[in-house]
């Protein structure tokens, strides 16, 4: 969070980019949690600390209305323009077990690298419960899983919560069988 060439200067928040470490590359990703992050680095080395800044994945959620809209890595413009090679997999699923009241269509979206399987990215849209099954994808991302990997994840199970095989999931396996077919 230091500034280049200048030995006692730090910056954090939505002034600066940030190391971006599905593609490698820096980008401007101003979000709340990074600035919080920033702050801390900043504060502990001001006082004669060390602490560094890791870097994102670059993970958002938001609602609109009843809708939950979340994603973390790389969207399909992002991976082209780094030029990573990918395959997508889209699934349909439900927020809770299909029989328990209230559940609720999501749509998964993910992104594997061709070749090599690695989580690139995903999309998440749903009503309530869709949102923060994000995080999963995000600390998968920040682990540099492979989606066949992902498929093995021991992810918490009950009706109210989830179907048996939770949407991510399914997802990480159907882009996990787009992998192996391009293979």
């Amino acid at each position: 969070m230091r500034v280049r060439g200048h030995e006692n200067i730090w910056a954090g928040g939505d002034c600066v980019e940030v190391l971006d470490l599905v593609s490698g590359q820096q980008r401007h990703i101003p979000l709340g949690t990074h600035a919080n992050k920033h702050g801390q680095v900043i504060g502990t080395n001001a006082g004669g600390g060390y602490a560094t800044f890791p870097g994102v994945v670059g993970t958002a959620v938001s609602k609109v209305c009843d809708l939950e809209i979340a994603r973390t890595g790389l969207r399909e413009k992002d991976a082209r323009r780094v030029g990573l090679r990918f395959v997508t997999a889209t699934i349909e699923s439900t927020s809770r077990a299909g029989y328990y009241p209230d559940a609720s269509p999501m749509t998964v979206k993910m992104l594997a690298e061709r070749r090599t399987g690695r989580l690139l990215g995903v999309q998440i849209v749903g009503r309530e419960g869709a949102g923060k099954r994000v995080d999963v994808a995000a600390v998968a991302l920040t682990a540099g899983m492979t989606v066949d990997r992902m498929t093995a994840l021991d992810l918490g199970y009950a009706p109210p919560f989830s179907p048996v095989w939770d949407p991510v999931l399914v997802a990480a396996r159907k882009a996990a069988r787009a992998v192996e077919r391009e293979a």
